[in-house]
């Protein structure tokens, strides 16, 4: 190391070098810090969003304002995928950035409730973007020995916004009003972006030089069309509603095969695995957290607030989780862990439903989903940094846009199979706004649980083929 380099670094060789140290430090904060945004974006919109919808008469729309942000984000990620494999994450990075500030101030601004629904779309085309350049910033910026590191941090970037932004959208939107929620936000995007330009430029560009794949831009508009009337479809009980069904299957599931890795839905050994294990693991913890809030106050009689506040938990110790991942020492044994992980999550899922047995005390769900979150916080982070090692050079965005996509599409699945099934149970019979003191059926909610639990012990074989053959020889 020559002396220049030595006063560049502060005298600490870049091998050596940690997350923040000289090297890696602006870079470091500016990402967490829009992790930190994105997080508490999505919080605190969601705690403004029924009273925008009410201010601009709209609640039949409603549904739509996620449904719009979910598919424009579906395509997004895969066109991010391309992009960063074709010219590095910098140039999508920066325009989805810019996309999901431009969405947030149209929302923040529109006079009607289908321009709000215009700028969630927006929105989401951002999110898609940077969340699968994110992905492929680490893999290229950062050393392999550092990548855990990161995504433990991308974990913890998640905590302080989840707790802290309903409180704080809550008391913007009863004393500035709802609009400042969502125009605010891009202001704040700025200073991080600021931080982490000089790095950014720093980075290669991406080892390929053709155009964009129009095959798989192609089919990533079929899966979002195809995700769009499906949710369509399930917001409409008519029987007329099957025909957008049918169209909405016909579109999707044929686009997803063949924009996943080969052999993702057998669980071929390695990638495909990786891949497959995020969805299904994802869709189990979504779906069972959907419907904890629900039974604690519909059964066991909690308020909303503390019905909410039992899965705060959950969230640090998935931090926990994300951080005990990343230390060097289980670096080899980084399968088994994520295998420990998806069996944790099956063991909190299970032993959710027990509240619903007389004598079984309240804080028994708190306690599962610490036990919970811990183990999402080992499989998760665990995978993220397993996808980026077993990627190929230039592959890192589109297999980062199949993550991504897993991820979405088995949170939209589970829980759509969770509602269907305790639906089909009675489970809406005693849960409306006319007749809140009736506890739905408990079979509804058991039969929910278990389903999820089994979807996460499926996970747990899925681990067990996260080595590729050529490792296992």
């Amino acid at each position: 190391m020559t002396a220049l380099e030595s006063i560049a670094t502060g005298g600490v060789p870049e091998s050596r070098q940690g997350v923040l140290g000289r090297s890696y430090r602006a870079l470091t904060l500016g990402i967490v810090s829009v992790v930190s945004l994105i997080a508490f974006e999505a919080s605190a919109v969601n705690t403004a969003m029924p009273v925008a919808a009410r201010a601009l008469d709209g609640i039949g729309l409603y549904a739509f304002s996620f449904s719009a942000f979910f598919t424009a984000s579906l395509f997004a990620m895969t066109l991010s995928g391309e992009w960063c494999d074709r010219k590095g994450p910098l140039a999508p990075l920066f325009t989805g950035i810019a996309a999901f500030g431009a969405g947030l101030v149209v929302s923040g601004s529109a006079q009607r409730m289908w321009m709000f629904v215009a700028g969630r779309g927006v929105q989401g085309i951002g999110g898609g973007l940077v969340l699968v350049a994110l992905y492929v910033l680490v893999g290229r910026a950062y050393p392999e020995r550092l990548r855990p590191t990161v995504m433990a941090a991308f974990s913890a970037a998640w905590v302080v916004p989840v707790i802290v932004g309903p409180l704080a959208a809550g008391t913007v939107t009863e004393q500035l009003g709802w609009r400042w929620v969502f125009l605010a936000i891009p202001v704040l995007i700025i200073p991080p972006l600021l931080v982490m330009l000089p790095a950014l430029r720093k980075l290669p560009a991406g080892e390929r030089t053709a155009a964009m794949d129009r095959r798989r831009i192609l089919l990533a508009l079929a899966v979002a069309a195809g995700a769009g009337l499906l949710q369509y479809a399930g917001q409409d009980l008519r029987w007329a509603a099957l025909l957008p069904a049918a169209a909405g299957l016909a579109l999707l599931a044929p686009a997803v095969v063949r924009l996943m890795p080969k052999g993702t839905f057998r669980a071929g050994r390695g990638l495909p695995s990786v891949v497959l294990l995020r969805g299904v693991v994802a869709g189990a913890f979504l779906g069972s957290e959907s419907f904890i809030p629900l039974m604690l106050v519909s059964d066991r009689g909690l308020s909303a607030t503390m019905a909410g506040l039992s899965l705060t938990g959950g969230g640090l110790s998935w931090t926990l989780g994300s951080f005990t991942q990343s230390r060097s020492r289980l670096v080899p044994h980084r399968e088994r862990l994520m295998g420990l992980g998806t069996a944790l999550v099956s063991v909190a899922i299970l032993l959710v439903p027990t509240v619903l047995i007389d004598g079984v005390p309240v804080w028994i769900v708190a306690v599962s989903w610490i036990v919970g979150g811990y183990g999402m916080g080992l499989t998760i982070s665990g995978g993220s940094v397993l996808l980026l090692k077993l990627s190929r050079p230039g592959e890192e965005g589109a297999n980062s846009a199949s993550l991504q996509i897993s991820d979405a599409l088995g949170n939209i699945t589970l829980v759509g199979i969770g509602g269907a099934a305790f639906a089909a149970l009675g489970g809406g019979s005693g849960t409306t706004a006319h007749d809140s003191s009736a506890a739905a059926p408990a079979s509804a909610f058991a039969v929910v649980f278990l389903t999820m639990a089994a979807a996460a012990l499926v996970g747990t074989y899925v681990t067990t083929r996260l080595k590729p053959r050529a490792d296992l020889a």
